[in-house]
């Protein structure tokens, strides 16, 4: 059975961030270097960046479990402001789907397909007309799987997040129905 629990406590913090961490060194050498993997993780997906999101910016984070065994996660933060520039992405209140990753052993599962039913409800739930995400323009199968969920690009974008690592990402809208 599929279970999306929603991270409350500090010790489901820390389950999340070891999920993740066991994720992104088990999934990013496909495309990222180890220097970028192990900056990225500490810089967004540690359990205190993964606290300061949830108190300090309102995401939501769930991990998703198949018989209480925890095989992927998602993070999502409702947005009321404009970040992107072009004209047609300008819209002001969307819900931005931040992250979404699944155990090697459990993709092709569709249980990436089930996490975001569950993130189209998040945004019923929060009056909103879009979701939005950005994804790595090299990673071919995770864009693959968005456009084949509805997902569009709508613009690009190349990100300084320090240390001299850059994000090279497409920027995809989903429009919510």
């Amino acid at each position: 059975m599929i279970d999306f629990k929603i991270i409350k406590t500090n010790d489901d913090i820390k389950i999340l961030a070891d999920l993740a961490k066991e994720i992104w060194y088990e999934y990013w050498p496909i495309l990222l270097k180890p220097a970028q993997i192990q900056y990225m993780v500490e810089k967004f997906q540690s359990y205190n960046a993964i606290k300061c999101q949830i108190w300090n910016e309102d995401y939501i984070y769930k991990i998703i479990s198949i018989n209480g065994e925890s095989v992927g996660y998602y993070g999502v933060s409702a947005k009321d402001k404009k970040v992107w520039q072009s004209s047609e992405s300008k819209i002001g209140n969307y819900l931005f789907l931040s992250k979404l990753y699944i155990k090697a052993d459990y993709r092709g599962k569709k249980l990436g397909r089930q996490a975001f039913s569950d993130i189209i409800n998040i945004a019923h739930a929060k009056n909103l007309d879009y979701i939005y995400l950005t994804v790595n323009k090299y990673n071919t199968n995770t864009i693959k799987a968005y456009e084949k969920w509805g997902f569009h690009t709508v613009e690009e974008a190349v990100t300084d997040i320090g240390q001299g690592f850059i994000m090279d990402d497409y920027i995809m809208r989903y429009k919510i129905v």
